[in-house]
């Protein structure tokens, strides 16, 4: 069904004013998916014509799109997508910062604790002394991942349990937003064995104090890169400091797509937004930026690798894990993170006149405003 933009537009200003807990009829669940399908392939359509403007532009494995140096792709992100999956570290409940991209923005003061003394791995919390148990009943994964909110609040704790994985062979990343950085826990991770480090330079709108304590990671962790969700702001602010940012000599930059949920799409009201595969929402300029960012990588060539860490990725990075984990075929976690659509938000962009479906088709009989649906 080729709904038109008007007929669409029409459609989610009523279903944007039903009661959250109406459900919608069969044909008008219909409605909805023909609007997201046309709504996201005309988003991809400009997304390859993008993509066709970077002559450079590299696949890896059919599951993600990256520019520059091949050895310097994260080898956290070939674990992610290529291998045994991306284990999820966690300990800190904390923050030390509020970002408006963020997840948890507003909730950051109702994040539960794991424990006193406790890591949570896998959905399991374990006590330190218990890593020798897990590590000798499960098989290796290729790697693990820091996360969960800022592990630099409490550094010190995480140094025996990198060089517990480190002994174990198991390749290790870290997420931080760098402000708590300093030379010393740095070397610390470094001595501790962490393999790489990820700087979320957009949380501090590439601060120089960041700037600098990637340089200084350099000098002690294997591979430093960025990881940031592309929004304006760091589109913007990066080009400003271009030039300093890649004297780090840092590895890898990851652009992630922006998506968004319950906590923080309330800052992007208004922007013109899509869905992709009935799972995550995203602002249409995230990618877009995204693109425009490897091009200019690629043809200023930086010498590292940028990297479209976008919901085609994220897409992908799930069936991986799934495959890995002995799920059935085709089963993924990838799923919305709206446990009802937020029809408003897709408002914007069927109002704009400059945004345009690719093709169009009048309603068929029982699908048209005012008819009875059963």
């Amino acid at each position: 069904m080729k709904i038109s933009k008007k007929d669409a537009l029409q459609w989610f200003e009523f279903f944007a004013m039903l009661p959250e807990e109406e459900e919608l009829m069969i044909r008008q669940q219909e409605i909805v998916y023909a609007t997201f399908a046309q709504i996201e392939e005309a988003i991809e359509d400009r997304n390859d014509r993008l993509m066709e403007d970077i002559p450079g532009l590299k696949n890896l494995a059919k599951r993600t799109l990256y520019v520059g140096e091949d050895e310097k792709f994260p080898k956290g992100c070939k674990s992610c997508l290529l291998g045994t999956g991306l284990s999820a570290i966690r300990k800190t409940n904390r923050c030390n910062i509020e970002c408006r991209f963020c997840y948890n923005y507003g909730d950051l003061d109702n994040i539960p604790p794991v424990g006193e003394g406790m890591w949570e791995i896998g959905g399991t919390k374990f006590y330190e002394k218990d890593l020798d148990l897990l590590l000798s009943t499960y098989r290796k994964p290729t790697g693990v991942c820091y996360v969960y909110l800022e592990p630099f609040l409490e550094i010190e704790k995480y140094y025996p349990v990198i060089r517990k994985f480190k002994e174990a062979g198991i390749h290790q990343h870290l997420y931080t937003n760098g402000t708590l950085a300093t030379e010393e826990n740095l070397k610390a991770l470094g001595e501790a064995g962490l393999d790489e480090i990820r700087f979320n330079l957009g949380a501090a709108n590439c601060s120089d104090k960041v700037i600098e304590n990637i340089g200084i990671a350099r000098k002690y962790i294997r591979n430093v890169g960025i990881e940031t969700p592309m929004t304006p702001e760091f589109f913007d602010a990066f080009l400003k400091k271009k030039d300093k940012i890649l004297g780090t000599k840092l590895d890898f930059i990851n652009c992630a797509e922006l998506h968004l949920n319950e906590n923080n799409i309330g800052n992007y009201e208004g922007e013109n937004m899509y869905i992709a595969r009935h799972g995550y929402i995203s602002p249409i300029w995230s990618r877009e930026l995204t693109l425009k960012f490897m091009k200019i990588a690629d043809e200023e060539g930086w010498g590292i690798a940028v990297h479209d860490c976008s919901n085609h990725t994220k897409f992908a990075r799930n069936l991986n894990l799934s495959s890995k984990e002995g799920k059935w075929f085709g089963a993924s976690d990838y799923v919305s993170e709206f446990a009802r659509t937020p029809f408003e938000a897709f408002l914007p962009i069927l109002r704009d006149d400059s945004f345009q479906f690719l093709s169009e088709e009048e309603l068929p009989a029982g699908y048209k405003a005012g008819e009875l649906f059963f």
